[in-house]
Parts: C-alpha cells; sequence; structure tokens
C-alpha cells in the first residue's frame, strides 16, 4: 500500500494574455482545489491552450487524475489539441474524466438519437447532411413543431425550434435575444449547412410543449445522482423570461421518482445502448430533462433533452463531497 498522495489535476481553459501561468485557485473552480486538498490530495493546476500544449500535456503525464473543465469552444477555438493531450496522458494510464473518446459518445446530442427507444426518449430523427435534413423536415414537421440541435455547441448555439407555416417555415434560434424568423426551407437548409460540415449530422427532436414549465438538470457522480438544478427557461420561448437556476440535494422528494429511474435503471440501459461501461462514465457530468406528458395514472413523464459533460459547472454544494470521494478512489501505484 502506497501512502502517497493522490495528484489530481483541475484542466481549465488558460487566460489569453496569462497562458499557464493562472493557479486554479484564483478560478471559479477554487472551491473544487480546496475541497480535494483538503481530503488528502496534491492539487495540480493544469491551465491549457493550444500555445502551451506540450507544456501542459508534460504536466498532466506526472498526475494520477485529471478532471477537464473546458467548453467544446474556448476563445473562438475548438478543443482538438487538448483532446489530443488528453489521449496521451491517458494512455499512459492517467484516469481523464472527461475522457474525449466518452465525450464523443455520450457529450453529444447523438445520444438522443441512439436512445431514442429508451423511457427518456421522444420522437428524433438524425440527418446527415443538409439534403436529408430538408426532405425529412417537411414530414416530421406534419406531427408538430421540431426542434434542431447540432452535435455540439453551448449555450443555444446551433439549436432551433422549427413550425411549419403554409409553404413556409417559423424558425427560431436558442441563442439569447433571437427572436422568430419566417424562411424557406431551402434557405433554413443554407443556414445549417455549417452544422452539417462541422460535426457531421443533426438532430431533429420533437418539440415538447411542458417547455414551459422549466428545466431539471440532475448532477451525476459516475452512476449516481448527486444533486439537482431546476430552472425555468426561455431559450425558444422568447415571450418568458428566464428564471434563476435552483440547486438542491440528491434528496428532494419530488425528484426521487427521476433519481429512481435514472439509478436503477436508465444509466445502465443508456450504457448499453452506446456501448459503454458504467466505470467508463466521467467523475462529473449532467442530464438535463423536460416533463413529458403525464402517464396513465397522472405522473410525471421526463424527456431527455441534452447531456452535458466538457464543463460541468457550477453545480450544487451536495455533489462536492461525492465528486471529490469518486476522484480520491484512483487506485495508486
Amino acid at each position: 500500500m502506497t501512502s502517497r498522495k493522490p495528484r489530481i489535476a483541475i484542466a481549465f481553459p488558460a487566460d489569453a494574455q496569462a497562458l499557464g501561468t493562472t493557479m486554479v485557485e484564483n478560478t471559479r473552480l477554487a472551491g473544487v482545489a480546496e475541497a480535494l486538498s483538503s481530503a488528502g490530495a496534491l492539487v495540480v493546476s493544469a491551465p491549457f491552450c493550444d500555445e502551451i500544449a506540450a507544456e501542459c500535456e508534460a504536466r498532466l503525464a506526472g498526475v494520477d487524475v485529471v478532471l477537464v473543465w473546458f467548453n467544446p469552444f474556448e476563445g473562438g477555438r475548438d478543443r482538438s489539441r487538448l483532446n489530443t493531450a488528453l489521449r496521451a496522458v491517458a494512455a499512459k494510464g492517467v484516469l481523464v474524466s472527461a475522457h474525449p473518446d466518452v465525450i464523443d459518445v455520450l457529450g453529444t446530442k447523438d445520444v438522443l438519437y441512439r436512445t431514442r427507444h429508451m423511457a427518456w426518449g421522444s420522437d428524433v430523427r438524425r440527418y446527415a447532411n443538409a439534403q436529408a435534413m430538408r426532405a425529412g423536415l417537411l414530414e416530421s414537421l406534419q406531427n408538430g413543431s421540431r426542434v434542431l440541435k447540432q452535435l455540439r455547441g453551448q449555450s443555444g448555439d446551433g439549436i432551433w425550434q422549427v413550425s411549419l407555416k403554409g409553404s413556409q417555415l417559423v424558425v427560431c434560434h436558442a441563442t439569447r435575444g433571437s427572436l422568430p424568423q419566417t424562411m424557406t426551407t431551402d434557405a433554413f437548409a443554407d443556414v445549417c449547412r455549417p452544422y452539417f460540415e462541422h460535426a457531421g449530422a443533426m438532430i431533429d427532436q420533437a418539440f415538447q410543449p411542458r417547455l414551459s414549465e422549466g428545466m431539471i438538470r440532475c448532477y451525476m457522480v459516475g452512476n449516481q445522482v448527486a444533486g439537482f438544478g431546476e430552472q425555468l427557461v426561455n431559450a425558444l420561448l422568447p415571450e418568458s423570461t428566464p428564471g434563476p437556476r435552483l440547486y438542491f440535494a440528491a434528496d428532494r422528494i419530488d425528484f426521487q421518482p427521476l433519481k429512481r429511474k435514472l439509478e436503477d435503471e436508465w444509466i445502465a440501459q443508456m450504457c448499453e445502448a452506446l456501448g459503454l461501461k458504467e466505470s467508463d462514465l466521467p467523475i462529473l457530468w449532467d442530464a438535463d430533462f423536460l416533463l413529458g406528458a403525464n402517464d396513465s395514472q397522472g405522473n410525471d413523464t421526463y424527456v431527455l433533452c441534452e447531456i452535458n459533460i466538457s464543463s460541468v459547472y457550477p453545480f450544487p454544494p451536495s455533489a462536492m463531497a461525492p465528486l471529490v470521494a469518486k476522484a480520491l478512489a484512483i487506485d495508486l501505484r
């Protein structure tokens, strides 16, 4: 048995000016660093940007665990160089959370299509190119409004509500301040063309009428629910006012049916559908749910909206202890 402290790195975007000199203790992740240190870990600050990629990769190669908080796009750049570094250190035995290969499977909107058969699923289609979308969207719109989603993005970018009005489409982007626009199917296909060029596909999901009742975020540590967030959103509802995200511990009474479904059934089913092992799941991630139609007994049902892995923050205080425990559970060699 070794008595040395586990070495846990926190990787986060480096400031464009300061590059690698910013310490994690001076960022929003300071609380995570302090909790890990208090629990006995040696915390390594790992600011990352492309200019210092080699230096950061060398730093990460000397730790036991890397916890990554890095969006799909930071400062106008994608994270491809970071992913290369993370794959390299993981190949040397470092535990990387979330591993880029897991993000590719679990952290894109493709998960909505691949798990559409599950109880959390909905009417979901996948379009491989703009031509397929142009043809398929007109068919899917016959059943009501749809939400088109690019496979990777953040802050509502590349997410559109689409409705049919005569021969025209009424579309609304989910980015802040967007208003509905009317355009032809061909014009909308041209708007979406960059999403196909970037990620190779788009997801078409039935619009959920209960969106105005809010969204439930389940914060996960591995395969266990570690807390909840609840928020009234106005993305795709420009006439409404967004509310604050409120945070709750995992024992919130009215969310227990959702918690049990996730822990007892859905996570295992999801892993099977995606070809993952539960041990592959990130140390910290979240799943967003909208309310579906009530079941025959009048109970709420839940529809998966998206899964977030790349940079899950903020999160409820109740998630900190299980997050730290999971990170410290590494087998030190």
